[in-house]
């Protein structure tokens, strides 16, 4: 079967403009990187302990369905945001824009929130690697922030995607999660819900969505596939540990 029929297809609302989400089917990884079923897995992460030439092979059948070989960036948790244009596999982010047709913008996920932006216009894209750490740092407002500043209008209008990630019901974390989301997100706290005495599960998705609309980012879709409960799908850092990485890519149809 052909990969096309395993990935998911992003409808961003915008002209030109095109997105997708990996699962874990399609490839050619085996043991903890296999799909659910043992069939190949198409794990897409390099430092998730595959065999390199797994990955490498898998990263070439993904490259097939794209206009070019996506910008991967070596992710850390944080908040930096850079150009596609000028990155290279070792630049430390967990941001890209880009205003290049077919420039594609890649993050690797297996459970974090990937989030893609595109302007309303199609003009720009963007996709962000939003986990708590990287929530709490503020990455999607300066996400938001770099591609209007490329944009060159400080109030375009952006759409937004929430990919899969750990949903509300999976992810318990402890108050250090709510104490450091509160910190740029006052109304934080509705998306935690007390689980037991000390710990709380907490809703990456409304918490992105709170995210985006205090940057003004309103149109905001997705946010209803969880990573660590389907794992005929997605790979997940939380169910398995050793286990593989998707990917959410956006670019800007060269064809258009």
């Amino acid at each position: 079967m052909s990969l096309a029929n395993h990935v998911i297809n992003v409808d961003l609302q915008c002209p030109g403009v095109r997105g997708l989400i990996t699962t874990r089917r399609g490839g050619v990884s085996t043991g903890p990187w296999a799909a659910a079923d043992g069939a190949g897995g198409l794990n897409l992460g390099l430092g998730s302990g595959d065999a390199p030439e797994h990955v490498h092979l898998n990263r070439k059948r993904l490259s097939a369905l794209l206009p070019s070989e996506p910008v991967w960036l070596r992710q850390v948790h944080g908040a930096r945001v850079v150009d596609a244009e000028s990155a290279a596999a070792d630049t430390e982010a967990d941001a890209l824009t880009s205003m290049t047709p077919g420039t594609v913008c890649a993050v690797l996920i297996a459970d974090c929130m990937p989030v893609l932006l595109a302007s309303r216009d199609g003009r720009g894209v963007a996709a962000a690697h939003a986990g708590w750490r990287g929530l709490a740092e503020g990455v999607i407002q300066r996400t938001v922030e770099a591609l209007r500043g490329r944009l060159g209008h400080r109030e375009a209008e952006l759409l937004g995607y929430l990919g899969p990630a750990i949903g509300p019901a999976s992810f318990e974390v402890g108050p250090e999660v709510l104490e450091a989301m509160q910190v740029r997100l006052p109304d934080a706290h509705r998306a935690f819900v007390q689980a037991s005495p000390g710990k709380y599960r907490a809703n990456l998705f409304e918490l992105g969505r709170m995210a985006l609309a205090q940057v003004g980012v309103r149109s905001v879709t997705g946010g209803d596939k969880c990573t660590f409960s389907d794992p005929e799908r997605f790979y997940s850092f939380r169910r398995n540990r050793v286990t593989g990485r998707q990917a959410a890519l956006v670019w800007i149809d060269p064809q258009r």
